[in-house]
């Protein structure tokens, strides 16, 4: 797969529905060899659920950075349970690399693009990279910085699946209320997109939902939806994992 295969998949099927999207790529397109990666967060029971309808055994890839809210990590918890997920991959960042980069646990004062990228770009890497697609939770109306997201891309000779690209906050809201979705406790306090605790605010009235993420700074991006991923898979691909994911069902 590369960009050129990631288009034609885009033109053949990026109008299909998230649920035919999610059968489709999990039947055929990458049978046995696709995963989901969830962050847990505001609304990331929306795509779980429709995981979950479709294959309960689709790997669920998360990015344990180490600054997660508890609130989070119990999330995880309860939703894996509510929906019979089989396979969460708790994946952690090298502990060798953090003792050597930010052995103080406080580089996000510092270097918040070093933290990003040693808590959750590198992890994201080694997390995905047995697969060949992973499905997102991304959606257009999050940000600017996301008003084109395809369905389909590519990432190096992977492809990055995002069936929630064209969906709305009512979109999202009505999914919920239909089905009772649990949500994540911390949206009830205004965060409306949630990530590390450190670099994570309350959305203002008004604001789009990621506006809390790295507020007051020019960041809008962690780094593992950008370019950078590409350049990390490769180099994880020929040295190894340096460490091995956790497990939990």
């Amino acid at each position: 797969m590369d960009a050129f295969d990631a288009a034609a998949l885009e033109a053949r099927h990026g109008q299909l529905s998230a649920l035919r999207t999610i059968e489709l790529a999990v039947g055929s397109l990458f049978s046995g060899e696709v995963a989901a990666v969830s962050s847990f967060g505001a609304d990331s029971a929306v795509l779980l659920h429709l995981i979950a309808q479709v294959d309960r055994d689709v790997p669920i890839v998360f990015l344990d950075t180490g600054k997660h809210f508890e609130e989070t990590l119990r999330y995880r918890d309860a939703l894996a349970e509510d929906f019979g997920l089989t396979d969460i991959r708790v994946i952690h960042p090298d502990a060798a690399v953090l003792q050597r980069v930010d052995p103080s646990g406080r580089l996000h004062e510092s270097d918040v693009e070093a933290c990003c990228h040693v808590r959750k770009v590198e992890t994201m890497a080694r997390g995905v990279e047995p697969f060949r697609a992973w499905f997102t939770g991304r959606k257009r109306h999050q940000a600017q910085t996301r008003a084109a997201l395809p369905v389909f891309e590519a990432v190096g000779p992977r492809i990055r699946i995002n069936p929630l690209a064209s969906w709305g906050a009512a979109d999202l809201a009505d999914y919920m209320q239909a089905h009772e979705l649990r949500e994540n406790p911390l949206v009830a306090y205004g965060y409306l997109s949630i990530g590390c605790f450190p670099c994570t605010r309350p959305v203002e009235q008004g604001q789009d939902a990621r506006s809390g993420r790295w507020a007051g700074q020019a960041k809008t991006e962690c780094g593992i939806h950008l370019g950078g991923l590409e350049q990390t898979l490769g180099q994880t691909s020929q040295s190894g994992p340096a460490i091995q994911s956790g497990k939990t069902t």
